[in-house]
């Protein structure tokens, strides 16, 4: 175990005249939610897919041992961030972005209305399922993590993972497959506790550095804009003041770590909010959890960044920001 680590930070804040104590423990998490393979009973975060693709998620996520609702789910997010439209330079086409050689060959009728539509999800999202068990059967002999060899091949072939007996020594494939892997712990249901950011503290202590200031939509903080920012622009500015770059809009914040439940936040846990219970992508305000049940945000025009309490009706749910979970967001979704 590690040794708990505490930070006091005295802040007055002077709409409330209270003195903020931060105490941030460590808390013990063995493993991933798959338990370092892809399948299990893994559920998904509350609203971490759009209610439109939920039930098809969760459902094909447990086609083989291989997967799980979580890991399909990263995958979609990665390749075209819920995006039925979605195209890529490449000729990817729709929610799972394949390019029309893979669609023809592995692209399969999930709902049963007698056509493949690669621009259907309730074909596309099967599809891609089907396709990562089909990987995972043409590896299953190759020693190592099977979830690890599947996503392998889907990146660099199953004939490359078979040569090398695991993931091939490719930069481009190992990142993918740390990518995926670690965007699934974004997208599974919370399990158990997970250890918080130590930068979080002192992400907390910039955005203190900021109480008073002046909101501005759109603001990142720059000298041009006045110092001034907008919700999701204090919380990136906060974590990149130690070195964790954030995504620029508070929806795909909210993929940059796990998701703690409500009696589990810690202090710099960023707080999401959202008229949507069952979308993340309709996230539309952001803060960073201070401890007693407030946060410090950018609320709205001709508002300053202040303390505000997070128990809401329009609560939404919460992320603890991890490097590794930063790293792996796609730079457009």
């Amino acid at each position: 175990m590690r040794k708990a680590w505490i930070v006091a930070i005295t802040a007055v804040g002077t709409a409330f005249g209270f003195v903020v104590l931060l105490v941030v423990g460590v808390y013990v998490v063995a493993g991933s939610p798959a338990g370092g393979a892809g399948g299990g009973a893994v559920g998904l975060a509350r609203g971490a897919v759009p209610a439109a693709y939920h039930s098809l998620v969760q459902k094909w996520g447990t086609l083989c041992s291989a997967i799980n609702p979580a890991l399909l789910a990263a995958q979609l997010y990665q390749e075209s961030g819920f995006n039925p439209n979605a195209r890529s330079p490449a000729a990817a086409q729709g929610i799972a972005q394949f390019i029309p050689g893979t669609w023809a060959t592995h692209g399969i009728d999930g709902n049963g209305d007698g056509k493949r539509d690669v621009w259907d999800p309730d074909d596309a999202i099967p599809s891609a399922a089907s396709y990562d068990c089909e990987l995972a059967r043409y590896v299953k002999d190759v020693p190592g993590n099977p979830t690890h060899n599947m996503l392998a091949a889907y990146n660099a072939g199953a004939y490359a993972v078979i040569k090398y007996r695991g993931v091939p020594p490719y930069a481009e494939t190992r990142n993918y497959v740390k990518t995926i892997t670690t965007l699934e712990k974004s997208f599974a249901a919370p399990v158990r506790r997970v250890d918080p950011s130590k930068q979080a503290a002192a992400a907390i202590s910039y955005a203190q550095g900021k109480l008073g200031t002046p909101y501005l939509w759109g603001g990142n903080g720059t000298a041009d804009q006045g110092g001034r920012f907008d919700c999701s622009g204090l919380t990136k500015a906060a974590y990149e003041s130690v070195g964790i770059t954030l995504p620029r809009v508070a929806n795909d914040q909210y993929n940059a770590g796990p998701h703690p439940k409500r009696d589990e936040l810690l202090p710099g846990d960023l707080v999401f909010f959202s008229d949507d219970p069952a979308n993340s992508r309709a996230i539309r305000h952001v803060g960073i959890y201070v401890g007693g049940g407030y946060m410090i945000d950018a609320p709205r025009p001709g508002a300053v960044i202040r303390f505000d309490p997070i128990d809401t009706p329009d609560y939404f749910g919460a992320t603890r920001v991890t490097e590794d979970g930063a790293k792996a967001l796609p730079t457009s979704v």
